[in-house]
């Protein structure tokens, strides 16, 4: 699991003890936008969900990890990579911090560098890319200090609070 370690975090399977903290994630209505949820999950399809979180991601397409302080495992956040396409070898990734006190610590940037890294020597993928709202600004700073680049443009791709925002599409290319 050296691969999945950084300096102070480290990133983990989903576990069965996760499912308090992934209630309250999944129905922050503040993450529906990034998330293209719009209804609340019970506590029934989050357990169901994480009895089948050990499949294989060349299997369902996606892969969520948590994020954990290196020491005291306190769990600060989740980073997801979805939409894997080992023919094309392309894989998105999705992030999101939620423990107050964790922000603007670096745990996110130190996660988002881990799992590129793991996509890029596990997984085999050529670009690792995320779609971000143009208003986002710590996720669009986040992602273009990691190294990902600004390639395309979704104009009113999103609908949220009635109006239209657009998205970019960023890429980190190995």
């Amino acid at each position: 699991m050296r691969t999945l370690k950084g300096e102070n975090i480290f990133l983990r399977a989903l576990e069965p003890t996760d499912l308090e903290f992934l209630y309250q994630l999944e129905n922050d209505e503040s993450l529906w936008e990034v998330s293209n949820t719009t209804t609340p999950y019970s506590k029934y399809i989050l357990t169901q969900y994480l009895e089948n979180s050990h499949r294989d991601i060349y299997d369902v397409k996606q892969l969520r990890l948590v994020i954990c302080m290196s020491g005291s495992e306190t769990v600060v956040g989740l980073i997801d990579l979805f939409d894997f396409d080992p023919k094309h070898n392309r894989v998105g990734v999705g992030i999101v911090v939620f423990l107050g006190a964790a922000k603007r610590k670096g745990f996110a940037s130190e996660a988002l560098e881990i799992t590129c890294n793991y996509a890029f020597s596990h997984l085999n993928v050529h670009s690792v890319y995320a779609a971000i709202s143009e208003d986002n600004t710590p996720s669009l700073k986040l992602f273009e200090k990691a190294g990902f680049e600004r390639s395309g443009l979704k104009k009113d791709w999103i609908f949220s609070e009635g109006k239209y925002k657009s998205e970019y599409l960023y890429q980190l290319i190995r």
